[in-house]
């Protein structure tokens, strides 16, 4: 029995092994060393200033396929060695350019139109509208709207907007429309002084406003004309047919009838208007030397009464002759038949006066009466102006 111990198993390690710290698994991880390859182009700063740019040439013109050496470019190149493109001279060929898209087809020109009015008028024919109002079935508006519903013929054919027509053409108005007309009112307002006659303006109210039921005269509740009631849309498109400014007071018509509106205010309108007038002799001014407050008449120059009468001019256009006379020594009577822009105001000036109380008492045949100051009454059912 042999007594040997077994050789004893020697470890080998390979170079450096002993020396090789362990992995710290905490540590931040490197990123992997790329092999050695062919040399890369080295990107451009952002800070660094870059080269202006070349404009690129026509769309669809052959660019330069070579590189800077003339060789044909390889994939194997980057961008940033690619050649700026070249830059071609002139315009490009004609074949390069897009097809363009075929001219589209003119349109076949309109219609002739003859302009309706001017027509009529070669004809000796006037407007529809004008006809209409010309016969005090309505006004311009008025038959514009009525010929738009339908509700017009003319020699038994619908009318058209704008259509002219004869002096003697068969003119008919559906029932509708007179139905329609008979529910507008005419309203008689005591204008107070302050209150201006149409729209509002410098802080003051308008005269529309004092309408409602309030306001209205006990007198005309009681018995109103054609048993009508106050009603909201009475206001509606209620409009002043004459002015009164806004230092004047007494009588002023408000109505939602345009054949009121033309007889009232229209251009061959010769409707008489009565004022009251006080006034003092101020030759040189209200504030000037003379100035006469009582017993004007005494003093006033009777050649400047017939001025008064005929002979003024206002905006360079003369005016109709109008009927003044004494109502008492302070006061005069003014009968007018057109209404211009504080026309008796202006008129006194001319001639030495000065205005101090104006009130207008008649539009017509229509009178003030008894009306109090800011109340209004409806225009009687046998009135007319």
């Amino acid at each position: 029995m042999s007594t040997d111990k077994p050789a004893a198993r020697t470890l080998k390690l390979k170079p450096g092994a002993a020396t090789k710290t362990p992995a710290d698994p905490f540590a931040p991880r490197r990123a992997p060393v790329r092999p050695p390859g062919p040399a890369r182009a080295k990107s451009v700063s952002a800070s660094a200033p870059r080269p202006p740019r070349e404009p690129s040439p026509a769309f669809g013109a052959d660019r330069a396929r070579t590189g800077p050496s003339g060789a044909p470019r390889g994939d194997d190149r980057s961008r940033s060695e690619r050649p700026a493109p070249r830059r071609t001279e002139g315009p490009p060929a004609a074949a390069a350019r897009p097809a363009r898209a075929p001219a589209p087809v003119p349109r076949a020109p309109a219609a002739h139109r003859p302009d309706l009015a001017r027509v009529g008028n070669v004809r000796g024919e006037i407007r529809l509208n004008k006809r209409m109002a010309d016969l005090g079935l309505c006004s311009r508006r008025e038959a514009d709207e009525w010929i738009a519903r339908g509700w017009v013929k003319v020699n038994g054919v619908p009318a058209a907007m704008g259509q002219p027509v004869p002096p003697d053409a068969a003119i008919e108005v559906a029932p509708q429309a007179r139905h329609q007309q008979s529910g507008q009112v005419t309203i008689l307002l005591h204008k107070p002084v302050g209150y201006v006659s149409g729209q509002p303006e410098d802080g003051h109210e308008a005269a529309a406003t004092l309408i409602g039921a309030p306001s209205q005269w006990r007198g005309d509740a009681r018995t109103p004309a054609d048993g009508r009631r106050f009603a909201p849309e009475h206001t509606r498109g209620l409009a002043p047919a004459g002015r009164l400014d806004i230092d004047s007071t007494g009588l002023l018509v408000l109505t939602q009838d345009g054949r009121v509106a033309r007889t009232l205010i229209g251009e061959s309108s010769g409707v008489e208007k009565e004022y009251l007038v006080r006034v003092h002799f101020a030759p040189n001014g209200p504030q000037g030397a003379g100035l006469v407050t009582q017993d004007v008449q005494a003093v006033f120059p009777p050649a400047q009464m017939a001025l008064l009468r005929h002979g003024l001019s206002l905006d360079g256009q003369p005016l109709r002759p109008a009927q003044v006379d004494w109502q008492n020594p302070e006061q005069l009577r003014f009968v007018l038949t057109e209404g211009k822009k504080r026309q008796i105001r202006r008129m006194c000036e001319q001639v030495g006066l000065h205005v101090v109380g104006l009130k207008r008492i008649r539009i017509g045949q229509v009178v003030l009466g008894n009306l109090p100051v800011g109340q209004w009454r409806f225009l009687g059912a046998n009135e007319r102006f």
